[in-house]
């Protein structure tokens, strides 16, 4: 049987945007953690790197899905070169500002602004949907981006702080926003695969943002749910093998953790589904919050590294269902918008379950923040519960347009004027 990783690297220009995207979405897990440890080696001041990068954070969670959506209306490679500089000029502002000593509130304008990065992994997916429409390899492509954007979460930061602190403290955000710059550069020229601008066919109404789909709301929201567990384990791990007296020990319990998503997500994506995806969701997230509880247990740092190795296997496949999902629910017309949505939803997730698991840890200890991990399971369950029927009723809808016939028809090809 062949591989079907061989066979989707099959696919005309695969592996040339596949690598530029991952050049180019490594500074979306470099530059916050990056900017935490420059701002308080440089200022020593926690509280205000923290509210930095959390400006940082915002921005990128408000910005992402509106950039997201000039690409479905403009075409890639007219608006990432553009909105990347603006993102990169700021981030250097902001390394400057926090050379020279600047007055705090120039560090969070800068950060404003340069969270103003276009999403690279919806980017990516854009062009493997594009690629690969109507295939069964779709899955398969999906698949591998959770893998990868796994990968990227487990080397950026890791990389970020290595070279702030062995290098210099600007060190980190400077080489994301090199990257930044150095993947978008590869990205944009490649047209071949670039997804053409859809616009909505005579007879179809307009197609507004991407977020009034009940659907994607429900399935971003998931995702929040989702990342809040992802959240809570990085920092209680941190919190607990520190407690455990081996600081170093947290390193290899997050390892194990991404390394169970890894491995369940390219198996899941060697599969031919049959079951339905509104059950799933279902099933994915019950497993997310059933392997939640053996956290409640753990007493070393052998038992909490079985422990979250759980977990992590339900959520590459959980999270490959909703793209899956947001897929064939959304128009095509707002599709980048649409994943830069359940993406967003990810970061907001894991962003907030690490403040509030951080808040509990400070004050009952790591054993109540794998309380938040559980009552984040319960949520993310409960939300795909809610989902299911809307979103079985959104594949009836799409289906019957479908088969009515194309609701958007391909634009000028981006980039291309007009004649």
């Amino acid at each position: 049987m062949a591989n079907p990783y061989g066979v989707l690297f099959r696919t005309p220009g695969s592996r040339a945007f596949t690598a530029a995207g991952f050049v180019a979405r490594m500074p979306l897990s470099m530059a916050g953690i990056g900017i935490i440890a420059m701002v308080s080696q440089m200022r020593g001041d926690y509280g205000l790197a923290g509210a930095v990068s959390a400006t940082f954070t915002l921005s990128m969670a408000l910005c992402g899905p509106r950039i997201s959506r000039a690409v479905d209306r403009r075409g890639q490679s007219r608006v990432l070169p553009p909105v990347a500089g603006l993102s990169v000029m700021a981030l250097g502002a902001l390394l400057l500002c926090a050379r020279y000593d600047a007055p705090a509130w120039t560090l969070f304008g800068c950060a404003a602004v340069a969270g103003a990065m276009p999403n690279m992994a919806a980017m990516v997916r854009a062009r493997w949907t594009h690629a690969l429409k109507g295939s069964d390899r779709l899955h398969t492509a999906y698949s591998l981006e959770s893998v990868v954007d796994e990968l990227t979460f487990v080397v950026g930061p890791a990389l970020s702080v290595a070279l702030c602190t062995a290098l210099f403290p600007e060190a980190g955000p400077l080489v994301a926003g090199v990257l930044l710059v150095l993947g978008v550069l590869m990205f944009v020229p490649q047209k071949r695969t670039e997804p053409p601008v859809a616009r909505p066919a005579d007879g179809h109404p307009h197609t507004g943002s991407a977020i009034r789909s009940g659907a994607l709301r429900l399935l971003a929201l998931t995702l929040v749910a989702g990342g809040a567990i992802v959240g809570t384990v990085d920092v209680v791990s941190v919190s607990f093998a520190e407690q455990q007296g081996s600081p170093a020990g947290a390193g290899i319990v997050l390892s194990v953790y991404a390394a169970g998503s890894a491995v369940a997500g390219l198996v899941f994506g060697t599969l031919r589904l049959r079951t339905p995806l509104p059950r799933l969701l279902v099933l994915g997230t019950a497993g997310t919050a059933l392997t939640t509880l053996p956290l409640l247990l753990v007493g070393d740092l052998v038992t909490l590294s079985a422990a979250v190795f759980l977990p992590g296997l339900f959520f590459a496949p959980t999270m490959i269902v909703v793209m899956g999902l947001v897929e064939r629910t959304v128009p095509p017309a707002v599709l980048t918008e649409g994943m830069t949505w359940a993406i967003t939803g990810l970061s907001v997730g894991v962003a907030s379950g690490a403040a509030v698991s951080g808040a509990i840890v400070d004050r009952f200890g790591p054993g109540g923040g794998f309380v938040v991990a559980v009552a984040a399971g319960a949520a993310a369950l409960l939300t795909a519960l809610c989902a299911r029927r809307p979103l079985e009723r959104s594949l009836r809808e799409r289906a019957d347009r479908d088969a009515e016939g194309p609701a958007e028809e391909p634009a000028e090809a981006p980039g291309r004027a007009a004649h």
